[in-house]
Formats: C-alpha cells, sequence, structure tokens
C-alpha cells in the first residue's frame, strides 16, 4: 500500500513546467511542449532586457541562467526548460551542477540534418555564442564527414525582439545570410536559435523548396514529456494556466502569444 501511494504522488505532479529565454524566441519551444502536453501549467521567462545572449561572454551567460532559475524555482517549477542554444550551450552544465531539479536543454538539430543530408552539405543558422561554444563544437567533431556551413545570425535577434520580423532590414538579412549557404549545395537548413522558427515563413521564400529546414521544438517537448514521466509527474488533469513574464514590453510577447495567454512585465 506505501509502495503504491508514493507511486500515485509522484506522477501526479501539479507544479508548474518553467522555461526560460534571452527573450521571446523560446515561446517557440513553449508552443511545442503546450501542444504535446496542455494539461500542464507553464510559467515562461523572457529575459528580452538582456538579449540577445549570443553576444556576452559565457560567464554572464551562466550568471543570467542561474538568475532566470532561481525565479522560475521561487515559482515551484518541477523542471526547467532553457529555451535557449545559447544558454543550453554555454550554461546548462553549470545549471545541473548547481541545483537540484531536472533541466531540459535545446541544441541545434545536427544529428537529422547530418544523417539524412544527401548532399553532405547542411547549414546552421546560429548566435555566435551558440556556434563558438564548447557543447556545439563537440557536437560538430561527431559529423566529420558531413559539410557544416556556419552562420551567425547577427541582428536577427533584436529585430524579432523590437517586432520587426517583416521589416525590409529582416530581409535583406536573410538573404546574405542563406544565399551563399544556398550556393554551397546545402540540402539541410539548422535553425540554431529559438528565435528563427519565427522567420521560416520568409527563410521558405529566400530557399529552393528541397532544403529542409529543421528546429528543435517538438525535439525537446518530446524529452520534456519524458523526463516528466521518469522524474518529476505530470499535471493530473484539465486544461493548463500558462503565465508569461518579461522584462521588456509585454506588447512584443503578446503580439507573438496571441491575447488569450496572460502576459506579465516584471523587472527582474
Amino acid at each position: 500500500m506505501s509502495s503504491f501511494f508514493f507511486s500515485f504522488v509522484f506522477m501526479n505532479n501539479n507544479h508548474p513546467i518553467g522555461l526560460f529565454d534571452s527573450g521571446i524566441g523560446g515561446t517557440s519551444i513553449w508552443t511545442a511542449i503546450h501542444q504535446l502536453m496542455p494539461s500542464e501549467d507553464t510559467i515562461y521567462l523572457a529575459d528580452s532586457k538582456n538579449a540577445p545572449y549570443g553576444q556576452k561572454s559565457k560567464e554572464a551567460i551562466i550568471a543570467l541562467s542561474c538568475k532566470n532559475t532561481e525565479f522560475l524555482l521561487e515559482k515551484n517549477a518541477k523542471i526547467i526548460v532553457v529555451a535557449c542554444n545559447t544558454a543550453t550551450t554555454n550554461a546548462i552544465k553549470e545549471l545541473r551542477a548547481k541545483y537540484d531539479v531536472p533541466f531540459i536543454g535545446i541544441e541545434p538539430a545536427i544529428k537529422p540534418a547530418a544523417h539524412n543530408s544527401n548532399t553532405q552539405r547542411i547549414g546552421i543558422l546560429a548566435t555566435k555564442g551558440t556556434l563558438s561554444s564548447e557543447l556545439f563544437n563537440k557536437a560538430v567533431e561527431i559529423y566529420q564527414e558531413t559539410t557544416i556551413i556556419e552562420q551567425i545570425g547577427h541582428g536577427l535577434v533584436e529585430l524579432i525582439e523590437n517586432g520587426e520580423i517583416h521589416s525590409p532590414e529582416m530581409t535583406k538579412l536573410l538573404h546574405s545570410y542563406l544565399e551563399p549557404m544556398v550556393a554551397a549545395n546545402i540540402d539541410y537548413l539548422v535553425l540554431g536559435c529559438s528565435h528563427y522558427p519565427y522567420l521560416i515563413p520568409q527563410i521558405k521564400k529566400i530557399l529552393p523548396p528541397h532544403i529542409k529546414i529543421i528546429d528543435s521544438g517538438e525535439a525537446v517537448a518530446r524529452q520534456t514529456q519524458k523526463v516528466l514521466q521518469e522524474k518529476s509527474g505530470f499535471h493530473s488533469h484539465g486544461v493548463g494556466e500558462n503565465i508569461f513574464y518579461t522584462n521588456a514590453n509585454p506588447k512584443v510577447l503578446s503580439a507573438i502569444l496571441g491575447n488569450q495567454y496572460q502576459t506579465l512585465q516584471k523587472d527582474f
């Protein structure tokens, strides 16, 4: 009886899933998680005041990631999704060592692109912080038979954070980053920043139709579900409550999400 009782308690955990990103981009990860597990409560933290993380030092990224984690732990998060490629590749090792909560990271989806590429040439569009990280470079070393064309997305995160997804400047930047990859004969483009899925409609206008675009949202959602099942437990029933915090203008976050979700401005 005792064993059954503890098993029951373990599998029913109504505390929220916590997510953080350097800004609004990680909402692409939140969307995948919410679609897979709509009963779960979630708390999302957008550290837009400090975006982009990709231009910061490793030490600064770790410090910001710890601050974000502690905010979510104060909200009783049962698991924390680091919905930021740069924070994952630079800080998740330190986060796991410091805090007693499961962490889910997000990394560029090199593996499926490399395994499925016919040309053995893939492109990766990511931040400087991700592309220069030790974790990313270890991942690249595994696929030595694949030519990996890396491109830093200078300016993309800033434009997204300012609500300028469809601006002429965004179009100009995307052409300058993607056209050399097309000329290099890539057949997969890996989006290595959680902000970038919001650019997929514009990217598709630039890339030939045979080039496939990969982001990490669905894979991260499945891994979150797996870890909840193994370690933290699920929300028992009903429709989850979803709360979003930002330390910048909440209108940009609300525009991405739609007005049906609670968006709160908080200085942190």
